[in-house]
């Protein structure tokens, strides 16, 4: 039995003396560090000996950084103390959001406005009537009164109107009409949006009393012949030049006139003529112009108008000088 016991301890040393060392490099900090004895001093096992007479190097302490972006399961801004140390530690983290909102994120450079209202407002609009296609285009045509109610709510025809039956005949000078705006700024209502008027006759808005203003003139003494009329318009970019694009519809929310466009009027929509039931055949002038009252700023007013010849038969007329003029 004596000896069996003996067996028993012995196997116990041995398999101790294997498991141990083991069991310490897997859990390094489960056990403390065996310290050494150099001449009554207590030294840990780490540590450089130091040779009597000698001194001992100094260590620098330094202190340790933040490498929870670095640990071994990965997580990354596990800290709510410190939430830039992706910064500090890994610059290039693509976890981290670099534009967050306690950091305005800064432009290298300008954004760019665009094609948008402020990007013209540099400078000023500048309209110009075109001439050839009033000269190409005007006409004589007889409309019966009852066709003409909605125009004569809007003071499109002449004061004799007024006690016309339905079926009696109006004559009209038709002429088309194409605005460009030739400047570098946008050619705005001058009304605010919320003065703007509803036409319920063309079911649209209105944002200007007076865009243009036709008149007939004699030739001769540049009296004026006809009962011109006030044209309240819907601006909008009917077509652009290449390179350009249309921004502005006649809806109720946005009219104008962009750069490098052009609103086009057809002759044959309402209140795209003058009345003339009243005049007499003969020789006149036809005077257009874009922007009479100057509401608006421009660049150059000297533009604004167009003159036409007008040899008008009775039956018929026809057009011829259209150009340009300052007044």
């Amino acid at each position: 039995m004596a000896r069996t016991g003996f067996g028993v301890v012995l196997l116990f040393l041995c398999v101790s003396a294997r498991v141990l060392p083991v069991f310490s490099q897997r859990h390094p900090g489960s056990r403390a560090r065996p310290r050494l004895v150099n001449r009554g001093r207590s030294v840990s096992s780490g540590s450089q000996h130091v040779t009597p007479g000698r001194r001992a190097p100094v260590t620098v302490i330094t202190a340790r950084r933040n490498t929870s972006t670095s640990s071994s399961n990965g997580m990354v801004s596990d800290d709510p103390y410190d939430p830039y140390k992706s910064v500090r530690n890994s610059p290039y983290d693509p976890y981290y959001n670099h534009y967050d909102s306690y950091r305005p994120r800064s432009r290298s450079t300008p954004r760019h406005p665009g094609h948008g209202t402020r990007y013209f407002q540099n400078g000023l609009p500048d309209l110009v009537v075109d001439p050839y296609m009033i000269q190409v285009s005007t006409y004589v045509q007889r409309v019966p009164m009852y066709s003409l109610r909605c125009a004569a709510e809007e003071n499109c025809l002449a004061s004799s109107a007024a006690n016309a039956r339905d079926y009696d005949t109006r004559v009209l000078l038709r002429f088309p009409q194409r605005v460009k705006n030739q400047g570098t700024a946008d050619f705005l209502p001058s009304r605010p949006r919320y003065a703007w008027e509803w036409h319920s006759c063309h079911n649209h808005y209105h944002s200007m009393n007076e865009f243009c203003h036709y008149d007939l003139l004699d030739s001769s003494t540049q009296q004026r012949v006809a009962e011109g009329h006030k044209a309240s318009f819907c601006l909008e970019d009917t077509s652009c030049d290449p390179g350009y694009y249309r921004r502005f519809a006649c809806t109720s929310h946005t009219q104008g006139l962009s750069p490098g466009c052009y609103d086009t009027y057809s002759a044959d929509i309402d209140c795209q003529w003058i009345d003339i039931t009243d005049v007499q055949p003969g020789r006149y002038t036809l005077k257009i112009t874009a922007n009479p009252g100057f509401q608006v700023p421009e660049s150059d007013f000297s533009n604004n108008v167009v003159r036409c010849d007008i040899d008008y038969t009775g039956n018929a007329a026809h057009a011829s000088g259209c150009s340009v003029t300052p007044h």
